[in-house]
C-alpha cells in the first residue's frame, strides 16, 4: 500500500549525503526538492555550508539540478548564485517535472537520486518515475499553507510505518 510513499533512504540533514556514498551506489546525479530539504521555505539564500555542500558534490563529478513546485522567482533567486540549474513549479507528484531534471542532468534514471522533504510530492513523484528516493529530515519546523496538509498526512503514515516496525527519519 504505501510502496509509492516509503523512501528508499531517510536522512536527518542533506550533509549526511556525500558524493562518495552516491557514487558507492552507483549514483551520478541527484534532483533535490528547495524548501525545507535544502533551506528554510521562508529563506531566500543559501547558507555558506550548503553552498560548501553543492561545490563539494560538484567537485565530485555529481550532477545536481532542484526541481521545486515554488515559483520561479523564488527558486531563481536561490539556484543562480550557486550556478545549479533547476526546474520552477515542477508540479510534482507528476512526472513532467522529474522528467525535464533527468533531461538536464542527461543521465538514466538509474544514475539519478530524487532528495527531498516530502512524502507526497518528493518521494511520491520520484517513486512513480522509478527514481531511488532519499528522504531527509524537512530543515524548518514550519511549512506554508499546503504543505502543513501533506504533513497532517505524513503523520499518519510515519505511525502506520512505526506499527509495522518500519524505521524512518523520526526514528535517527
Amino acid at each position: 500500500m504505501y510502496n509509492h510513499l516509503l523512501p528508499d533512504k531517510f536522512v536527518s540533514t542533506v550533509f549526511d549525503i556525500t558524493p562518495e556514498n552516491l557514487k558507492e551506489m552507483g549514483f551520478r546525479g541527484i534532483i533535490t526538492d528547495l524548501d525545507n530539504t535544502l533551506i528554510e521555505w521562508d529563506r531566500a539564500d543559501a547558507t555558506e555550508e550548503l553552498a560548501a555542500w553543492f561545490k563539494r558534490m560538484q567537485d565530485a563529478g555529481i550532477r545536481i539540478v532542484i526541481a521545486s513546485n515554488n515559483n520561479e522567482e523564488r527558486v531563481k533567486r536561490f539556484a543562480e548564485p550557486l550556478s545549479i540549474p533547476y526546474i520552477s513549479r515542477a508540479r510534482k507528484p507528476l512526472g513532467k517535472g522529474f522528467y525535464q531534471a533527468l533531461v538536464r542532468l542527461k543521465l538514466k534514471r538509474e544514475e539519478v537520486a530524487m532528495v527531498g522533504d516530502q512524502l507526497l510530492t518528493d518521494v511520491m513523484g520520484a517513486k512513480r518515475q522509478k527514481l531511488y528516493t532519499i528522504l531527509v529530515r524537512p530543515v524548518a519546523q514550519s511549512d506554508g499553507f499546503v504543505t502543513r496538509f501533506n504533513r497532517f498526512v505524513e503523520r499518519r503514515v510515519f505511525n502506520e510505518l512505526k506499527r509495522k516496525g518500519i524505521k524512518t527519519w523520526e526514528d535517527l
